[in-house]
């Protein structure tokens, strides 16, 4: 499970093999052996023995912003990584075979995208036309992906256009399925233009969280991408790699307002957006949860969604090391 600290002022600490957290409201404690990671949202006090617990146990300890970002997380020092995969990544992150990873990245993006219209389509029958429309322009930026040749370099730009337009197709969609009071125009970040996209915007923080632990344990560097820039202390394979994944937190999302269980006190209004609060956090982190620990196909197999993650990042891993050693690139 992962430990979330929601409430202002909470105070986190070690008692035999549990953590305890007490809080203005309650004091509970959770065994040691049901935490996978611990998520700090909001301002709290975490002891000295807690932190130590933690990383003597492999669970991470992530702290997001206002808005959803990763700041920060403290973790143990035995991580995956090997030479030999960096410096793969950094061989072919300019190459053909880097443009070909980051077209299947981006494609199975647009087929998420596909899919999850496709199934808000069946129930809707008032809007079947308009959302077939968006699933037929989407798959025609599907086919011009697949036609795409050359270097990363040479086609960075082309990709993040067509991503870019299905995007807009995408979001276009999503807004004509949502109540009329949730309405909202393309996407807004930091802060959120509106409701919808606070919540997609945390979701998403929460998500980047589990690639980025997701790339580490694989042994990838999180800070050599190929699609996005690789701009200083920015960590660009995690914003490659997250486009694979953000369909989870997207559906969360979507069916949390299908499902009206998103009210106006979720959300705090700024001068120029919106932010979730304490009870808006509470409620779309645990429904993100529910969804990640639910299964799907994978690869031929049940898989849960949040180790789809992992698994993902262990085959381009492993892919990597498989091609150094078919080109006679050193060794582990």
């Amino acid at each position: 499970m992962q430990l979330v600290i929601n409430t202002y002022g909470s105070y986190l600490r070690k008692n035999g093999d549990c953590f305890l957290v007490k809080n203005e409201d309650k004091v509970f404690e959770v065994s040691v052996k049901k935490v996978d990671s611990i998520m700090i949202t909001t301002s709290a006090y975490l002891s000295t023995d807690a932190i130590k617990f933690a990383i003597e146990n492999n669970i991470d300890v992530i702290f997001l912003d206002e808005f959803g970002d990763p700041y920060g997380r403290v973790w143990h020092s035995k991580l995956g990584s090997t030479v030999l995969i960096r410096r793969k990544q950094l061989e072919i992150s300019a190459t053909e075979e880097g443009l070909e990873l980051a077209k299947e990245w981006i494609t199975k993006k647009v087929e998420n995208q596909i899919d999850f219209l496709g199934r808000l389509k069946r129930p809707r029958e008032d809007k079947a036309e308009k959302l077939e429309e968006s699933i037929k322009g989407l798959s025609e930026i599907k086919g011009k992906l697949a036609a795409l040749s050359g270097t990363i370099d040479e086609r960075r730009g082309t990709i993040m256009g067509f991503e870019g337009s299905a995007g807009r197709i995408y979001f276009d969609a999503l807004n004509y399925v949502m109540p009329e009071r949730f309405k909202f125009d393309g996407r807004s970040r930091n802060p959120a233009k509106d409701e919808f996209n606070a919540l997609l915007n945390y979701g998403y923080g929460v998500l980047y969280s589990l690639v980025e632990k997701a790339c580490i344990i694989a042994g990838l560097d999180p800070y050599i991408g190929f699609l996005h820039t690789d701009n200083y202390n920015k960590k660009s394979l995690v914003f490659d790699l997250i486009e694979m994944f953000r369909i989870f937190a997207d559906e969360t999302v979507v069916y949390l307002f299908s499902g009206r269980k998103v009210k106006v006190e979720f959300f705090d209004e700024l001068k120029n957006g919106f932010t979730l609060n304490k009870e808006g956090k509470a409620l779309l982190i645990q429904a993100l949860n529910e969804n990640l620990d639910e299964t799907m196909r994978y690869k031929g197999r049940n898989i849960q969604k949040r180790n789809i993650i992992q698994f993902e990042c262990h085959s381009i891993a492993n892919s990597l090391i498989k091609e150094s050693k078919d080109a006679g690139v050193g060794g582990l």
